[in-house]
């Protein structure tokens, strides 16, 4: 049979603008929370925790560049683990990815609304939040061209507005002095510098997240697009996370950044330029925050539709409607992000665990595909090659980040794996179902094969029973009866007793001849009754109790099982005296 396969519509290709709009809104969105984080955890030290973070993703650069130059597909660390290790290592990649994504993907919502409420009141801030999720799936399900139309718009404002926030914050210090930097500057800090450049570059490391989200829809990027992304994303981080902090440090005592952790660059606002630059800035988080969901859910599609077709995953989920999109994965994604944010009842905390965790564990893995593809796949052409001592800087400084992130936060790892372990099962169930499926059959071959020997021995048994009881036999002495008479007779035997074998018995005296048109019948009978044999007996004599005695005792047939027609006043001898033969006709 011959199938005719429908070829998919070519896509547009994302240009530059549109690819760095779409993770750019990501990681640049990490400004409204880490330079808070790299104060809190690293004191006056922040600015340079956030430059050393800079100086890491740096490295990240040529170490991206170099495993997608080789391996220009979907699925980020995913595959370049793929091409390099076992689909299995590589599907633990890609669970770490889908972690990752679903926490930005919530944890933005919320925070976008929690922005939002700042400026509307009166906004839900949980309804808000699932609105924003649906809204950023059915954009997606339109299409990656209409969705990064509204990326370039979200991040060009943002560019825009944190601009806006650094030159109020330079001509308020030009004209307020920079007493409050350098009173922090000389603000001393607990356990000295080496502990808080530490756990300060820990923190900072939460600002590279969505660095990893180009490589995860390079397909859809025009050719030579991905590493101008990865350089205008290294650009806007090490630009605008260190002078934050630094302006925080300039503009804010130490002291209060906490008070004001999860607002802090509104707060900047309103101390430079007043409540104008705060509500902008609100607006701004807001917006952004959101383009980072959709940061998400174009870089999980990427991924899972590579992970599908690998068949990692169920493929139904490859369906594709009439625009082209696989809409059935971004609708399981929402559906999975909704879920979490019921399971939270809003508290988000506890996702901070796995959106730290997971996405720092994904860089860790991106450069163990490095590594596997300078060793196993070494003649495989790229346009860039990372070097070693870059590849194992970069590693040490990620493994230090994901060891710090722990330690600062031990809950954090009870609540990655209470996510991590059900998304890796689900894959290894997949990637694992043709062995399972051969132990379940295995186990109900081994379980029947136990139930044969005896089942075998029970059916034999019944069968013997039945046999047994049936193989009593049942006499009907006939009076050279007519067929219709007969036919009564087996009819009866057949309803009522559990035999399959009657004896006629005709009696006829000495020297009579023998009854032969009574034997044609029966032999009519036996072939209408071909369950029950019926023999036929002629038996020179008389009919009387010593006869049924002889004849009960040679055949084994008790006198109750040997029938008679009713007899009528010429009958010699009473039912009694016969032994208790039985009447049936």
């Amino acid at each position: 049979m011959k199938t005719e396969v429908k070829a998919k519509a070519p896509s547009k290709k994302l240009g530059e603008l549109a690819s760095t709009a779409i993770c750019g809104n990501d990681i640049t969105s990490s400004c409204l929370y880490v330079s808070a984080l790299a104060i809190i955890y690293g004191g006056r030290w922040g600015p340079v925790a956030l430059l050393l973070v800079a100086a890491v993703l740096y490295l990240f650069r040529s170490i991206y560049s170099e495993v997608v130059g080789a391996l220009p597909l979907n699925g980020g660390a995913y595959n370049a683990l793929l091409n390099t290790t076992t689909k299995f290592r590589a599907s633990i990649a890609a669970c770490l990815t889908i972690l990752s994504y679903m926490a930005t993907a919530v944890i933005s919502a919320s925070e976008a609304s929690h922005y939002a409420h700042q400026v509307i009141p009166h906004l839900p801030v949980f309804g808000a939040t699932v609105g924003l999720l649906a809204f950023f799936m059915i954009l997606t399900i339109m299409g990656i061209s209409e969705s990064a139309k509204l990326a370039i718009g979200i991040f060009l404002f943002h560019i825009v507005s944190l601009v806006v926030l650094l030159g109020a914050g330079i001509f308020y210090l030009s004209t307020h002095g920079l007493g409050q930097l350098m009173e922090n500057l000389a603000t001393p800090v607990p356990g000295g510098m080496g502990k808080a450049l530490l756990f300060g570059f820990c923190a900072a490391m939460l600002g590279i997240s969505g660095f990893e989200s180009s490589a995860n829809f390079v397909e859809e990027q025009k050719s030579g697009v991905f590493p101008k992304t990865l350089r205008n994303m290294w650009i806007a981080v090490s630009f605008f996370n260190p002078l934050m902090a630094l302006l925080a440090l300039a503009l804010i005592p130490s002291s209060q950044v906490a008070a004001h952790e999860s607002a802090l660059l509104a707060h900047m606002g309103r101390e430079s330029a007043g409540t104008w630059l705060g509500t902008l800035i609100s607006i701004d988080a807001a917006i952004v925050l959101s383009g980072a969901v959709l940061t998400s859910f174009i870089g999980v599609n990427g991924l899972v539709s590579r992970m599908t077709l690998d068949r990692c995953l169920p493929q139904f989920l490859l369906k594709t409607n009439r625009r082209g999109t696989t809409h059935r994965i971004l609708i399981a994604f929402f559906l999975l992000t909704v879920s979490v944010l019921f399971i939270t009842h809003g508290d988000l905390k506890a996702l901070a665990g796995v959106y730290t965790l997971s996405f720092l564990a994904v860089m860790l893995l991106f450069c163990i595909g490095n590594i596997l593809l300078k060793i196993k796949r070494s003649s495989l052409p790229r346009p860039v090659r990372a070097s070693w001592p870059t590849v194992i800087l970069a590693m040490i400084a990620v493994s230090i980040g994901l060891i710090g992130n722990a330690v600062m936060n031990p809950p954090y790892l009870r609540v990655f794996a209470e996510y991590f372990i059900p998304a890796a099962l689900i894959v290894v169930v997949m990637l694992t179902r043709t062995q399972l499926l051969k132990a379940l059959l295995f186990t109900t071959r081994s379980i029947i094969g136990a139930l044969v020997v005896p089942m075998n021995h029970l059916t034999h048994r019944t069968r013997e029973l039945i046999d047994n009881i049936n193989a009593q036999q049942v006499v009907f002495f006939s009076r050279g009866d007519n067929i219709a008479n007969l036919n009564r007779v087996m009819l009866y035997v057949r309803q009522n007793e559990h035999s399959n074998g009657i004896k006629i018995v005709h009696i006829i005296k000495p020297g009579a001849p023998k009854p032969d048109k009574l034997a044609g019948e029966l032999k009519v009978l036996n072939e209408a009754y071909p369950e029950i044999d019926i023999e036929f007996v002629v038996i020179e004599g008389s009919f009387n109790p010593a006869l049924i005695k002889e004849l009960s005792k040679t055949w084994k047939i008790p006198t109750n099982f040997m029938f008679i027609g009713c007899p009528d006043e010429g009958l010699a001898h009473t039912l009694e005296e016969l032994g208790g033969v039985r009447v049936i006709v």
